[in-house]
């Protein structure tokens, strides 16, 4: 009901592709490999499933680490999942986090000491708190790696594997890409072991139609004058082009 409710404030009339399948098979406990595009709704695909599946189980102990764990690359991604975290744990009560680099460690570590069921984190970061004794995964049974793509390209492959080996065997996985190379695949056959595949559109790499891509070809004294926080939204293209997304 807490979920209806919600869904309902927020005036969502059906569910996107990936949501209506990847619901089902999240609720039925097993592990998902799904593949779509970006901006096709998979951050909630995954976090609706994670938030009934920390209202089954019992509450938090004082010591215990995430119920829910989500991986991603980078903390504009994690921000953004952390706030559509929030809005669907209104209703329940469900605790959430967020833990990235690039921000002081003393208030993450305080709200996971504080217990938090759902932990959004980048890897560096959340490696960093776990080797500090900070935090544990005894209690993580639903482990989130979203964007599992970019963060094999980001370099992140040693991190990941070294999170979820520490992780309990029992845990249900889901992740989530954009893209379906042999890196990824090769990560979903050492650790999801059995799961099921589903693909919303092509496996091919391509841009999605509903973001507006915004190109702005400048000269070398121009690019230098974009602020550390403006660059970190553009991409580099031959150190000429840079590539703006708006969604």
């Amino acid at each position: 009901d807490y979920v209806i409710a919600e869904i309902k404030r927020q005036k969502f009339d059906a569910p996107t592709p990936i949501q209506a399948q990847g619901w089902a098979l999240a609720l039925s406990g097993l592990n998902t490999v799904g593949i779509a595009q970006t901006g096709s709704g998979k951050t909630l695909a995954y976090l609706l499933p994670g938030v009934i599946h920390v209202n089954a189980q019992p509450h938090l102990q004082r010591g215990d680490g995430p119920i829910v764990l989500c991986l991603a690359p980078t903390r504009e991604l994690a921000i953004q999942i952390q706030e559509a975290a929030k809005d669907f744990c209104q209703r329940s009560k469900v605790r959430s986090t967020c833990i990235f680099g690039g921000a002081p460690k003393g208030p993450q570590i305080r709200d996971l000491e504080n217990g938090c069921e759902i932990v959004i984190a980048t890897p560096g970061r959340l490696i960093d708190i776990l080797e500090m004794g900070k935090t544990n995964f005894r209690r993580t049974t639903y482990l989130v790696l979203d964007e599992a793509d970019r963060m094999l390209d980001m370099g992140f492959e040693p991190q990941i594997r070294k999170i979820i080996s520490q992780i309990r065997p029992d845990r249900q996985v889901l992740m989530w890409s954009a893209t379906w190379p042999k890196e990824v695949r090769k990560l979903a056959e050492d650790f999801l072991h059995e799961y099921v595949h589903i693909n919303i559109g092509s496996l091919a790499l391509s841009a999605n139609h509903n973001i507006m891509q915004i190109v702005d070809i400048c000269d070398e004294q121009k690019r230098k004058q974009i602020g550390p926080t403006f660059r970190r939204n553009w991409i580099t293209r031959q150190n000429v082009g840079f590539c703006r997304n708006q969604a």
